[in-house]
C-alpha cells in the first residue's frame, strides 16, 4: 500500500519510468513519408530530441537534488518540451521573453551560439551560484546575453507589454538615430501559459498588438501560448484559447501540435515565417501538456484524479519523439535509453559540481547590479550641452533661446527642457496619452510634435501598462524613452511594470540587460476647479518602495529643468529607471506671496547647468531656530507660512526642499537637521508610509532628538472633489500654527 501511495504522489518517478518502458517496448513502424516533408531532417530531429531529453533530465535532477538542498527551484518544463521547435526556428538574435517552462527551447537555442553549455548554465542557476550567467545567483531565470534572452522573474503575463514594446521598437529604431543591436528583420518571441492569457496585463498586450497592427504599424511579435490546459490547479475550459484568439483583428492565429515534432515543426515554421515576413503580430497556440505538477511542492493528487494524470502522462511529447526517432531508423531502443541515462548522469554530475560553486555571501554582492551609480560621470553628462547650432535652429535663433527669455512658470520651462533634451539625445522618444497634437492635458509637450515629428513624439492608446511596456521594449533596443503617465493615480494601474519588470531587470540579469527611462508623472494635489481622487492623487508610498528607482519631485521651474537633465544623464550613463513627479498645481504657478508678484516664475537654466543627484535646495540657509523639511507644493505653502510667522516672531526659519524623494539623502538631512532643536516636516502625501516617515527615520538613525518635532501630512483618505479637498491636505494655516506652537518649547 505504501509503495502504491508513493507512486501516486511521486509522478516524476512515474514519468521517468514510463519513458524507459515505452522505448523498450515500442515496435517501430515503417513510414513512407520522409521527414523533409515537414521541414525536418534526421539530424534535425535528433538534435531536437536530445534537447528535449536535456530539458527533461534537468527537471528530474532538480526534483532529486532539491531533497538534498542542492537545488532551489523546481518549476519544470516537462510536457512543454515541444518548444524546442521555437528554439530552432527562432533566431538567437530575435529578442526572447520566456516563460519558466522554456527548458527545451533554451537547450535548442543554445546550439546557435558556439561555446554555450546550457546544462551547466542551468545547473549554476538552480544552485544559486554566483557564476550563473543569467542572474549571478539571484534567481532561477532563463536568460542569456549572447542568446538575447531577457530574464523574466515571473510570467503571469507581466512580460507581454515589454515584448510588444520591443517588437514595435524595431521599426521605430530603424527610423531613428539609434543603431539597433539586432538585425532589421528580427522578430520578438514571447511565450506564456494558457492561464496567463486571462490576466489583464496579457489582455492589454494582445489588445495593443491588435490595435497597432490595425493602425498599420509593423508589429513583429510572436505570442506563443503553451496550452497545457491548467493553471496550477484551475483548469482552462476546453477550446477556450482557440475560440478566444482565432478572430481577433490584426492578430494572426496559428495552431501547432507541441506534442509531436513531426506534425508541429512545419506548423511552427509557418507562424514564425509569417511574423518575420509580414511584420505582423502572431498568436501561436502550441498544444502541450503538464507533467509532474506545477512544481516539486505541488501534489496534483490533491486536485486531479489519477486517471486524469495518467492521461496527461500518456501525451508525453518525449514518447512521440522517441517513436519518430525509431520509426525513421535514427536510433534503436537501447541507444535511446543509453542517451537518456547518460544525459541524466551529466545533469547530476554538473549539478553536484554547481552546488559547490561560489555563492553570494554578502549584501553588497546581492545589491551590486541593482542601482549602479557613477555620480561623477552622470554629472559630467548632465553638464554636456547640445550643439549650439542645432539649438539655434530648433529654438529659432539666439534671441529665442529659452535662457534668453524672461522668467517663466514650470509648464513652459519643462517644455523647453524637454526640447533641449531631445536635441541633445537623438535617441530619446517621448510618448503617452495625448502628448502629440494636443501637447498633453497641461500643454507640457506642446509644439514638440511639430519640431521632432511622429517618429519621436507620439500618442499611445489609453493603457498605462502598455505605455510602460513600450518604454521597456524601446530601451532594450537602445532608445532612451521618456514616457508620460497622465496622472499619478493612473500610474498605480500599471505600477508592476516598474516594480516587477523595469526596475528589476538589471538586478535579475546581473547588469547584462537594462531598460533606462525617465517616466514623467503629473501628480500630487491642490488643483483648483479640477480634482477628485484621480486628478489629485498624493499617494507615492508604492513608488518609494521600488528598489533601485529614483523618485524626483521639483517645486520650481528651474529645478524641474535641471533635475530632468540629471535624470536623463543617469539613464544614459547607468541605465537607471527614474520617476519624475511633476506637481500639477505648480505647472502654471507664477506668484509666491501675493497675486501678481511673479516670484515663482524662474529663469531657464543656462545650458550646462544641472542639479546634483540627491541634493536639496535650501532657503534661508543662515537661519538657526527652526527647520522645515518638505517638497513639492509644501515648499510654497511653507515659504508663505514662514513669512507670516517671522512677522510675529524673532525666530528665523530655514526651509529644506528635499527634491529627491527616493532614495532620501540621509547625510543632507543630518547636516541640516542636527543644528536644530525645532523641526517641522511638511508632507502633502498620506500619513501612512509617507516621505515624512522616512525623514523621521533618518533623524532617529542619526540620533537627532529635537525638543519640538512635528509631522504635518495629508489624511489617510482619498481626495474628495471641490473645496472638500482642502480638508484632506495640509495648508499654510496648519504650517503657521505649528511654527507658532514651536515657540512654546523655548525656555
Amino acid at each position: 500500500m505504501r509503495n502504491n501511495q508513493s507512486k501516486v504522489i511521486n509522478r516524476a518517478q512515474v514519468v521517468d519510468q514510463n519513458f524507459i518502458d515505452f522505448v523498450n517496448s515500442y515496435t517501430p513502424t515503417e513510414t513512407k513519408q520522409a521527414l523533409s516533408v515537414n521541414g525536418l531532417s534526421k539530424d534535425k530531429l535528433f538534435s531536437l530530441f536530445e534537447s528535449q531529453i536535456r530539458s527533461r533530465q534537468l527537471d528530474l535532477m532538480a526534483r532529486k537534488l532539491k531533497l538534498e538542498n542542492k537545488v532551489f527551484y523546481t518549476i519544470g518544463s516537462s510536457g512543454h518540451e515541444g518548444n524546442v521547435m521555437l528554439g530552432d526556428l527562432v533566431r538567437h538574435t530575435d529578442p526572447a521573453f520566456l516563460h519558466y517552462r522554456s527548458g527545451g527551447l533554451m537547450m535548442e537555442r543554445s546550439r546557435q551560439v558556439a561555446g554555450i553549455d546550457p546544462v551547466w548554465d542551468t545547473c549554476l542557476s538552480f544552485a544559486a551560484s554566483q557564476n550563473d550567467p543569467a542572474s549571478g545567483g539571484r534567481h532561477k531565470v532563463w536568460g542569456s546575453r549572447p542568446l538575447w534572452v531577457i530574464p523574466q522573474t515571473s510570467t503571469i503575463a507581466s512580460h507581454l507589454p515589454k515584448a510588444l514594446g520591443c517588437a514595435l521598437g524595431i521599426e521605430l529604431a530603424q527610423r531613428s538615430a539609434v543603431k539597433m543591436p539586432i538585425p532589421d528583420d528580427s522578430i520578438v518571441l514571447c511565450n506564456f501559459g494558457d492561464a496567463s492569457t486571462n490576466h489583464s496585463t496579457a489582455q492589454g498586450a494582445f489588445n495593443a498588438a491588435s490595435w497597432s497592427a490595425f493602425q498599420g504599424l509593423k508589429t513583429p511579435v510572436l505570442f506563443v501560448c503553451e496550452d497545457n490546459g491548467i493553471g496550477i490547479s484551475v483548469k482552462t475550459p476546453e477550446n477556450w484559447i482557440s475560440e478566444n484568439f482565432k478572430f481577433r483583428p490584426g492578430l494572426q492565429y496559428f495552431y501547432a501540435d507541441g506534442l509531436d515534432l513531426e506534425t508541429g515543426y512545419q506548423q511552427v515554421q509557418r507562424a514564425v515565417d509569417y511574423c518575420r515576413q509580414e511584420r505582423k503580430p502572431v498568436f501561436l497556440h502550441l498544444k502541450t501538456t503538464r507533467l509532474m505538477g506545477h512544481a516539486g511542492t505541488d501534489f496534483e493528487v490533491d486536485y486531479r484524479k489519477l486517471a486524469e494524470l495518467e492521461a496527461c502522462e500518456a501525451q508525453d511529447p518525449l514518447l512521440n519523439t522517441a517513436a519518430s526517432i525509431m520509426n525513421h531508423n535514427i536510433m534503436n531502443a537501447s541507444q535511446i535509453v543509453e542517451l537518456y541515462e547518460n544525459i541524466f548522469d551529466e545533469c547530476m554530475r554538473k549539478a553536484n559540481r554547481a552546488h559547490t560553486d561560489t555563492k553570494i555571501t554578502s549584501l553588497a554582492q546581492v545589491m551590486a547590479p541593482l542601482a549602479p551609480l557613477d555620480a561623477d560621470k552622470v554629472h559630467q553628462e548632465a553638464a554636456r550641452v547640445a550643439d549650439h547650432e542645432v539649438r539655434l535652429d530648433s529654438f529659432g535663433g539666439e534671441k529665442a533661446l529659452p535662457e534668453q527669455q524672461p522668467n517663466r512658470h514650470m509648464a513652459v520651462q519643462i517644455n523647453k527642457g524637454l526640447q533641449d533634451l531631445m536635441l541633445k539625445y537623438p535617441e530619446t522618444v517621448l510618448f503617452g496619452e495625448d502628448v502629440a497634437q494636443k501637447g498633453g492635458v497641461y500643454t507640457i509637450t506642446k509644439q514638440l510634435l511639430k519640431k521632432f515629428g511622429p517618429k519621436r513624439i507620439f500618442n499611445t492608446l489609453l493603457d498605462e501598462q502598455t505605455i510602460l511596456g513600450l518604454a521597456q521594449g524601446y530601451a532594450t533596443l537602445g532608445m532612451l524613452p521618456i514616457p508620460e503617465i497622465q496622472y499619478l493615480a493612473y500610474f498605480h494601474n500599471a505600477c508592476d511594470q516598474i516594480r516587477g519588470e523595469a526596475a528589476s531587470l538589471q538586478f535579475f540579469s546581473n547588469g547584462q540587460f537594462s531598460n533606462p527611462m525617465v517616466v514623467r508623472i503629473a501628480g500630487l494635489g491642490y488643483q483648483k476647479g479640477f480634482g477628485g481622487h484621480f486628478h489629485n492623487d498624493n499617494s507615492i508610498a508604492a513608488i518609494r518602495d521600488i528598489p533601485g528607482v529614483i523618485v524626483a519631485c521639483p517645486s520650481r521651474p528651474d529645478d524641474a529643468v535641471n533635475m530632468m537633465r540629471t535624470l536623463v544623464a543617469l539613464s544614459k550613463i547607468n541605465h537607471r529607471v527614474s520617476l519624475f513627479i511633476e506637481p500639477i498645481a505648480l505647472y502654471m504657478q507664477k506668484d509666491l506671496f501675493v497675486e501678481g508678484d511673479g516670484l515663482w516664475n524662474k529663469p531657464y537654466p543656462a545650458p550646462g547647468e544641472y542639479t546634483v543627484l540627491g541634493s536639496p535646495r535650501v532657503y534661508k540657509n543662515n537661519a538657526t531656530d527652526i527647520l522645515i523639511i518638505t517638497y513639492g507644493n509644501g515648499v510654497l505653502m511653507s515659504l508663505r507660512a514662514i513669512k507670516k510667522f517671522e512677522q510675529q516672531s524673532n525666530s528665523q526659519v530655514k526651509l529644506m526642499d528635499l527634491r529627491w524623494l527616493q532614495p532620501l539623502n540621509g547625510k543632507a538631512i543630518k547636516k541640516h537637521a542636527e543644528k536644530f532643536d525645532r523641526i517641522i516636516i511638511v508632507d502633502e502625501g498620506r500619513r501612512s508610509a509617507c516621505v515624512g516617515e522616512g525623514v523621521i527615520s533618518q533623524l532617529a538613525e542619526y540620533n537627532i532628538k529635537p525638543s519640538y518635532l512635528k509631522l504635518i501630512t495629508g489624511a489617510d483618505t482619498f481626495t474628495p472633489l471641490a473645496d472638500a479637498a482642502q480638508l484632506v491636505l495640509p495648508n499654510e494655516e496648519i504650517i503657521l500654527e505649528s511654527l507658532l506652537n514651536s515657540e512654546t518649547t523655548i525656555d
